[in-house]
């Protein structure tokens, strides 16, 4: 079979790589990662303004590149994403360096060095929109290497990312100011301290931002005495060994003013909770339960922590950005099931303000006011009635004054705003049937008013009754069937 070799336009190509999707922060992240596969100790990143004329620099201690490896390095597409990748690599397509660099700014220009000897090459997207031609240059203009500076020691590596029309307007109408140049880059630090948490916290690898050490941010508040740790689960996805483990954050009431702003993250707690997806040790994918439930207030504590090794970036169709991921079919269901039990222990938590020391504990105590109800299909709290305030009033009051009482906090439970989750729309021209249970607390309820003068006759007591949340759903027909019935109007 007759084959042509084609070569697909450079201009619209590179143009269409610029647009992959990146936001600043995750193209720095995507840069660094280059830094730590190379085995970078030190990475550097520098973020310069200069008169809008500014630069992004990344340079690292690792073990640099030679001539042919700086080359594969800067061809577009230059690892086969299929390949076994090594232990602990965090590239995956070859592109990372390309497209993260492109998306900030138009010219990409990298020094290396390797036993020594430096090599460079260039890529400016100005001249290859004007040639339309893959032309890379192999030397680096003067004025950029001036701001690059050199390599000290026998290796590293030296990234440049200038003409930043995309991170700064470059060249455009609309250009940064430079309070809002490094408020950006104020937000970039946030997202390295937050993704790189993990690889900075084994002290082996440090990162600065303009000469400021980058310091790990924790999301689950390991350190923390009152943080629950849910045990390690390893499970077995499609061939790989993924591991698991919830951790429940303290109850605001535990924290200092400082820890709670802190450990609520850049996003704030509620959207800080969910899963968080790691790739040797790299955070991928944070603050969503990804379609197994919806956030709520109540589950804000609970945070899974997922560790994925790279031979399943297929399974999990981990991005070019490595901010993009999907759940196997074969792990939504136990994922679900881990996720449960932890967003359950976060309810305890932040509704009852108690810390479990082990999992599986009861976190109901009896000077609680409030308790889950564990039903479904009505009052999801209920109130605690043995707890010993409530009890010592009962004992001291005669019993048609307990009666009363009991009655008044039987509304107080039904009328929580806890449990209004729906009013239903219910018919209004027929009789419906209700339960003994229900008749009898109309009854109650009505006869108390009655006796209290709140209501007169039955059109002042009916009013009163379809207002009331504990009988949402009795229409007015109902009701004054029941209060028919009961006789209790003279």
């Amino acid at each position: 079979m007759n084959v042509i070799i084609t070569e697909p336009s450079a201009a619209p190509v590179i143009n269409a790589l610029r647009s992959i999707g990146y936001n600043a922060s995750t193209a720095i992240a995507d840069l660094v990662d280059n830094s730590l596969d190379a085995k970078g100790s030190i990475i550097n990143i520098n973020f310069d303004y200069d008169d809008l004329n500014g630069a992004i620099t990344i340079d690292d201690n690792g073990t640099g590149m030679n001539e042919e490896m700086l080359q594969t390095a800067m061809n577009i597409g230059s690892k086969d994403p299929r390949a076994k990748r090594g232990a602990n690599e965090l590239g995956r397509f070859g592109m990372g360096l390309k497209t993260a660099s492109f998306s900030l700014g138009k010219r990409l220009s990298v020094l290396t060095k390797w036993n020594g000897v430096y090599h460079e090459r260039c890529w400016d997207l100005d001249h290859v929109s004007e040639c339309n031609e893959w032309q890379l240059f192999t030397s680096i203009p003067d004025e950029v290497k001036l701001k690059m500076g050199t390599i000290e020691g026998e290796s590293g590596t030296i990234v440049c990312i200038d003409k930043l029309d995309r991170f700064m307007g470059y060249g455009g109408k609309r250009t940064l100011k430079e309070t809002s140049f490094y408020k950006k880059v104020s937000r970039v630090n946030k997202h390295l301290e937050f993704v790189f948490h993990s690889i900075l916290e084994k002290n082996e690898i440090k990162m600065f931002i303009n000469g400021k050490e980058i310091i790990p941010w924790d999301p689950f508040l390991r350190a923390h005495q009152h943080t629950l740790e849910g045990e390690t689960q390893v499970l077995r996805i499609n061939e790989n060994r993924i591991k698991v483990q919830y951790f429940i954050l303290p109850h605001a009431s535990h924290l200092t003013e400082p820890e709670y702003k802190n450990a609520g993250g850049y996003k704030g707690w509620r959207d800080h909770q969910g899963l968080y997806i790691y790739r040797e040790n790299r955070l991928l994918y944070f603050g969503d339960w990804m379609g197994l439930f919806p956030k709520d207030a109540a589950s804000q504590l609970a945070r899974v922590r997922i560790d994925l090794p790279n031979e399943a970036d297929s399974d999990w169709q981990v991005d070019i950005k490595k901010s993009g991921i999907n759940l196997p079919e074969d792990a939504k269901r136990r994922l679900e099931a881990i996720s449960a039990i932890a967003r359950k222990v976060s309810k305890e938590i932040f509704y009852f303000r108690t810390q479990a020391k082990t999992p599986g504990q009861s976190f109901k105590g009896s000077l609680n006011t409030w308790e889950q109800s564990g039903r479904e299909d009505g009052p999801q709290f209920i109130l605690n009635r043995s707890h010993p305030i409530l009890t010592e009033l009962f004992n001291k009051m005669d019993d048609e004054a307990a009666k009363l009482f009991n009655l008044y906090l039987k509304f107080v439970q039904l009328g929580s705003p806890s449990n209004i989750i729906d009013s239903p729309k219910v018919p209004e021209e027929m009789v419906q049937e209700v339960t003994e249970g229900q008749k009898e607390l109309v009854t109650q309820f009505a006869s108390t008013l009655l006796k209290l003068n709140v209501a007169n006759n039955e059109e002042q007591l009916l009013n009163i009754l379809i207002t009331q949340p504990a009988f949402d759903g009795l229409n007015r027909a109902t009701m004054k069937k029941i209060v028919t019935e009961a006789d209790i109007i003279e």
